[in-house]
């Protein structure tokens, strides 16, 4: 509902339909995590990021976004970043990709409104055809606006 509501893919799709996505320009992964307890320290979660780099780095991914603020606090800590502090653009990259921050889908996030999350998914179509625009304007050697 909130891929097709912001214009991100041009139908709406059943979760049975979801190996369509690449088809439509949709790439979906997860972080490879490993939760470590290490004798009197608190638990931690280590983020193997050198081969979601590499797989993102693979598919040329131009943006890459994170679907809840935990999961894009994770890999800020292992890349040595600033964990977000909102929804939207962050102000680092994934493997060279600008990066963006959505609600999750756990239950910390059911209160939000369906109106606000499909608002922060169209902001990430608008922040996609931005990207797209720069990077051709780039090809071209003109300076976006």
């Amino acid at each position: 509902e909130l891929l097709h509501g912001s214009g991100l893919v041009p139908e709406l799709l059943d979760p049975d339909r979801a190996g369509r996505l690449p088809e439509l320009g949709v790439g979906l992964t997860d972080l490879v995590l490993e939760r470590v307890q290490l004798p009197g320290r608190e638990p931690e979660v280590l983020i193997h990021r050198e081969p979601f780099d590499a797989a993102l780095a693979d598919v040329g991914a131009p943006v890459v976004a994170f679907v809840s603020k935990t999961a894009a606090t994770w890999y800020a800590r292992g890349a040595g970043e600033r964990a977000p502090r909102g929804y939207g653009e962050l102000g680092w990259t994934v493997a060279g990709a600008p990066a963006f921050v959505l609600p999750g889908p756990s239950g910390a996030n059911n209160g939000m409104p369906l109106a606000l999350r499909l608002a922060l998914w169209t902001d990430l179509a608008d922040f996609l055809e931005h990207e797209a625009a720069r990077g051709a304007a780039a090809y071209e050697g003109v300076t976006p606006t």
